[in-house]
């Protein structure tokens, strides 16, 4: 049996610089990982398919072709060729919420097939299977403080980001994503820039904010209460929203940022850590 971590990721900022003649747009972005998100478990002597368990579960109950299924299709087709197996999905963040949760899980069954068949983390035929299941899923597969351009498939990973006490909030409102990027006003406000990647953060922005913001107003009463605790480096909506993050000095600030958001408001709340790799979940968890 194998479990594998699929840790949520945070866009610390992104730049939409274009839109593209296939449809998607040219970006910059800046991801991160934390140290919780969900779990897949893999039993190769298991009956096929998949079983899922988890506080948001139902929020994928009615999918007809879940993405962990399409990568385990995808990883026999392309690196092994092996009977299915029982996958159990432990879906611990919330469904479309800007945090990356299909695409971590996609991400980790891939990894969790990989250990499972000796085929190195690293391998190109991975990353293949990632692109194709979407644009975030390299990344995820990366699982590592990266620079991301083109769809956010291409890239280059980076060192210097100090594992940060950090505190996400999202109010259960869904956001598409494709809506999203069709209110982006269509302007080139410029690129991310170098550096230690945390002050490349705070010195960028996530284009996708104000189309997120007029969909889901809730986000920016959010952002507003988590720019105002007290310790907070950088508060930010991370993605395509809902779901928006604040970085703290320590984890006292945190701890004490995420009883204040709890009383004000019955959201949910997740206190963790920004992690350089995809490690196991912690319990430092909880539904407000």
């Amino acid at each position: 049996m194998i479990v594998e971590a699929a840790p949520a990721k945070l866009n610390l900022a992104l730049h939409v610089r274009a839109r593209r003649p296939d449809g998607y747009h040219e970006l910059e972005t800046l991801f991160a990982f934390v140290a919780d998100g969900d779990v897949v478990t893999i039993d190769p002597g298991g009956a096929p398919g998949l079983t899922l368990t988890g506080p948001f579960a139902a929020g994928l109950s009615g999918e007809g072709d879940n993405l962990v299924l399409r990568a385990e299709r995808l990883f026999r087709a392309r690196v092994v060729d092996r009977p299915p197996m029982a996958i159990l999905l432990d879906k611990r963040l919330p469904v479309a919420s800007g945090i990356g949760g299909g695409s971590a899980d996609a991400a980790a069954t891939l990894r969790a097939l990989a250990r499972l068949e000796g085929v190195a983390i690293d391998d190109p035929r991975l990353f293949d299977c990632a692109e194709a299941l979407g644009s975030d899923v390299p990344a995820c597969l990366l699982g590592r403080t990266a620079l991301g351009r083109g769809r956010g498939e291409v890239l280059l990973p980076l060192d210097g980001l100090a594992a940060l006490p950090a505190l996400l909030i999202n109010p259960g409102v869904a956001v598409s994503t494709a809506a999203v990027f069709a209110r982006w006003d269509g302007i080139d406000r410029g690129p991310i820039g170098q550096g230690d990647p945390l002050a490349a953060a705070l010195a960028g922005r996530n284009d996708l904010e104000p189309p997120a913001l007029a969909l889901a107003p809730v986000i920016a009463e959010i952002l507003a209460l988590l720019a105002a605790q007290p310790g907070v480096r950088l508060a930010r909506m991370s993605g395509s929203g809902a779901t928006c993050f604040a970085l703290f000095d320590t984890a006292d600030q945190r701890a004490a940022a995420a009883a204040r958001m709890r009383a004000a408001c019955p959201w949910w709340c997740l206190e963790t850590v920004l992690a350089g790799q995809p490690g196991v979940p912690s319990r430092d968890q909880a539904a407000a």
